[in-house]
């Protein structure tokens, strides 16, 4: 966990980072690194097994981290990052258990949201099955949700390799409140470590630390806003 000694810090708003399947902190660490010096924070990575029975199960361990963070931080709102497979664990708790009781906004980064093409021809690991289109998580994830307080930003790209079509990392549900950010040009493990996407992430933060959840999104509703900025090394600039 990293630190920042700054007087913003001290009263931060807390911030938990869920990796994907299979990079551990692999890719949380470096994105946590490009978050210091805002105020927010503490920041936590949350771990799961890999062979988890199922996302729920991931959730639930999730949502025991949420509430441990909420209660230190007297009561506070908290910011889920999700990556991957972890954006749908940060959406699950959220969305079906509750967690919106505390969350007052998910970030997803390359997520799946209406699961992938890729998963039909995967191993049949549990988890994998789960991100197969029209499986029964993604069915309960598309049943109403009326009422959920949770605000959700959806970074997504149009060059994934893994979300297929690139439109399933999008959030499309009438009942939430969601902004999908489309970011054109980069691969699926680059997303997250992408410095404009960084940038915006540090943007939403230090929103969701100074305003009230209902003013944290720029703008609503489902229409894509890409991310316009010089080409990094390894992206394509459109």
């Amino acid at each position: 966990m990293g630190r920042d000694d700054s007087p913003l810090t001290q009263a931060g708003l807390p911030v938990l980072l869920v990796h994907g399947l299979g990079d551990g902190e692999s890719v949380v660490a470096p994105l946590r690194r490009g978050l210091d010096g805002i105020g927010a924070g503490p920041f936590t990575t949350v771990s799961y097994h890999a062979f988890s029975p199922d996302i729920r199960a991931a959730a639930h361990v999730l949502g025991e981290q949420v509430e441990l963070a909420s209660a230190h931080g007297a009561g506070r709102s908290v910011v889920v990052i999700g990556y991957s497979l972890g954006g749908l664990v940060a959406r699950y708790y959220a969305q079906v258990l509750g967690g919106d009781a505390h969350v007052v906004l998910v970030i997803t980064l390359a997520t799946p949201h209406g699961g992938t093409a890729a998963a039909l021809l995967a191993p049949p690991h549990p988890l994998l099955r789960q991100l197969r289109p029209g499986s029964g998580l993604l069915t309960e994830l598309a049943a109403p949700a009326a009422g959920c307080r949770t605000r959700f930003v959806a970074f997504y790209s149009d060059l994934d390799e893994v979300v297929i079509p690139a439109s399933r990392g999008r959030i499309d549900h009438p009942d939430l409140t969601a902004r999908n950010v489309l970011v054109p040009g980069v691969g699926h493990l680059t997303l997250p470590l992408h410095q404009p996407v960084i940038g915006q992430v540090r943007s939403l933060l230090t929103a969701a630390r100074e305003t009230s959840s209902d003013s944290l999104l720029c703008a609503q509703g489902a229409a894509a806003v890409p991310v316009t900025a010089g080409p990094q090394q390894g992206d394509t600039e459109k």
